[in-house]
């Protein structure tokens, strides 16, 4: 089993969408038992919360499931659990880098699976608002990801 962790600042916007998107690819590909898909956030202010509401909207509109989900933080034992950590900032990185428990995990950041986007960082719609973008990123990166992933290890 390949285990893939989304990591955002507070785990209800950036992060529990691509989590989403990722398992809705898997899941119409076959992929759900060879793959599983996490998120959390480095901060901890909304652990326990589901996502937020323009995440939740979102990904109603385009039929995808997030039954079930809810905010956490990273623990170090993250970076045994899982093969692959996708951050979605520099931000986030460097908290990350802050809490590592170990080398095991390959540490990505999001917008690395896009070179040709010129955004560097997924924005954040907690604070911009435009969930659309963050979808429209989440779905194509995912896409590299998954690609990468049976590339790798499949």
């Amino acid at each position: 089993m390949i285990n893939v962790l989304f990591v955002c600042l507070g785990n209800i916007c950036r992060s529990p969408m691509a989590e989403a998107v990722l398992r809705d690819k898997l899941k119409k590909q076959g992929l759900e038992d060879q793959i599983t898909v996490d998120s959390a956030g480095t901060g901890d202010w909304h652990i326990g919360h589901p996502p937020h509401e323009g995440t939740k909207k979102l990904l109603d509109t385009h039929d995808i499931g997030y039954e079930g989900m809810a905010a956490r933080q990273v623990i170090s034992q993250d970076f045994s659990a899982f093969e692959y950590i996708v951050c979605m900032d520099e931000s986030n990185l460097t908290n990350l880098r802050k809490i590592e428990g170990g080398t095991e995990a390959s540490i990505i950041q999001f917008m690395d699976l896009l070179p040709k986007e010129k955004l560097r960082e997924v924005p954040d719609p907690y604070f911009t608002g435009n969930f659309e973008e963050v979808y429209n990123l989440m779905n194509a990166g995912c896409d590299v990801l998954l690609d990468k992933i049976v590339k790798e290890k499949l």
